[in-house]
Formats: C-alpha cells, sequence, structure tokens
C-alpha cells in the first residue's frame, strides 16, 4: 500500500539511520493528522505503510515515545498520543517557561545578524500569505517552515541549544492543536500583525513586554482550540 501524500518537510533520504527516518516519517503522519490520536500504531501495518523493516520501526517508535507523540499500551503496541485541553495546557506550559527565557537570553546576547535574522523571517511568511491570502494553513509544507522558523528566530540568539532542541519539540507537539486553530483563523492581516508586534517588542530589546507578549501569544492557542477567553494567534 503506498504512503499518504506528506505535507510537512521530510528529511533528506540521506540523513540519518533507518530509524530516524522512520521516526520522522511517523511524526510527520501524526503532526499531519493522518495518523489519528489514539490511533492504533501496529508494527506489521507500519512496515507495509513506510516500507521499512520493524526493528528500525520500533526504534523509531521509542524516540517518539519520549517526545510525547505516542504512548506504549504495555505489551500491546504503541498508541497516537491522544489530544485534550490538559495535554495542550501542559505543553504551552513548559513552551512559556522554556521561550520567555530564551527570549531574554536571546535580547541580551544577540547581535545584528540575529536582529536581521527575524526580521528576514518575519518577511519571508508576510510574503508567503501575501501570496496565498487567507487560504494560508498549518499543513502547507511552506507556511509551516516560515511558521516555525519565525518563532525559532526570535530565540537564536539564546546561546543554549537545550533550549532551542526543547522550543523545536514543544512547538512541534503543539502543531496538532496549532492547525485546529488555524483554522479558525480569517484575517491574514491579523495574523501577521500579532508577529508583527511580537518581533517589535523583541527587536526592541525590551524584555518584559517580549516576555508578556510571547506568554500570551503562546496560551493564545488553548484559546482558540478550548474557547474561554480571546487571543492572538500563535
Amino acid at each position: 500500500m503506498p504512503a499518504p501524500e506528506r505535507t510537512l518537510e521530510r528529511l533528506p533520504t540521506e540523513a540519518g539511520t533507518l530509524s530516524e527516518r522512520a521516526a520522522n516519517l511517523i511524526e510527520q503522519d501524526i503532526l499531519a493528522g493522518d495518523l489519528a490520536p489514539g490511533s492504533r500504531l501496529g508494527i506489521v501495518d507500519l512496515v507495509q505503510r513506510y516500507e521499512i523493516g520493524a526493528t528500525p520501526l520500533r526504534e523509531g517508535l521509542s524516540r517518539l515515545m519520549s517526545r510525547g507523540l505516542i504512548v506504549g499500551i504495555g505489551q500491546r503496541g504503541f498508541r497516537v498520543a491522544e489530544v485534550s485541553r490538559e495535554d495542550l495546557a501542559d505543553i504551552t506550559c513548559m513552551r512559556t517557561a522554556v521561550e520567555i527565557e530564551a527570549v531574554r537570553l536571546a535580547i541580551l546576547h544577540g547581535d545584528a545578524a540575529w536582529e536581521a535574522g527575524i526580521i528576514s523571517a518575519l518577511h519571508q511568511m508576510r510574503r508567503h500569505i501575501e501570496r496565498t491570502g487567507n487560504e494560508f494553513r498549518e499543513g502547507a509544507a511552506e507556511f509551516d517552515r516560515l511558521h516555525k522558523g519565525f518563532h525559532t528566530a526570535l530565540l537564536a540568539a539564546c546561546g543554549s541549544r537545550r533550549m532551542l532542541a526543547a522550543h523545536s519539540d514543544l512547538y512541534d507537539q503543539a502543531y496538532r492543536y496549532r492547525r485546529v486553530m488555524m483554522g479558525a483563523i480569517d484575517s491574514s492581516e491579523r495574523f501577521i500583525r500579532s508577529h508583527q508586534m511580537l518581533a517589535d517588542h523583541v527587536l526592541a530589546r525590551d524584555v518584559a513586554a517580549a516576555q508578556k507578549m510571547l506568554a500570551a501569544h503562546l496560551h493564545s492557542t488553548i484559546d482558540f482550540v478550548y474557547p474561554q477567553a480571546g487571543g492572538e494567534q500563535s
């Protein structure tokens, strides 16, 4: 059975081991919604789906367990992690803790090249949205790359590869929820404005304002997916 079309950026075929490639492909399908929350991940089915051997698939699944995208079910194998407000709140809490410290360090240590990286990332995302209008959505490979690239650019000068790795993992864990949020956004101008304001605070090197807006920006996904209060798009 041929594998379904994938919407997220894939690793080059020459990169990494088979188990890394297996983890990457399964992760892509989880984040894209092709493997639904709670669905069972049978080894035989995965071997047919990805045309990768059982051993590297099991190793790949073990990698994804540590990232919170799948869970073990005893001796019965693996399932895609469920989605819930509690899970999203936990992701958001961790992401906020990591990113408000990372942005503080980035503002403290960032140079002109870091500032240029933020401006460039925002410009590329804006131009992409201008070309696609209100049809931009997470799940489109180019938008996914540019959106994550902008958020990473804000933190890039923090000086901690572990913080950046944690940011990347938590960003991806929130992806399934963020796709729901993006489906509710009907204004590209509002989306760009919220990201422009965030960039402006960071580039002004106003730590308190940047941290406050970043925390609100990250929490907005909860507000959209599990409505309780309004918020800006993240």
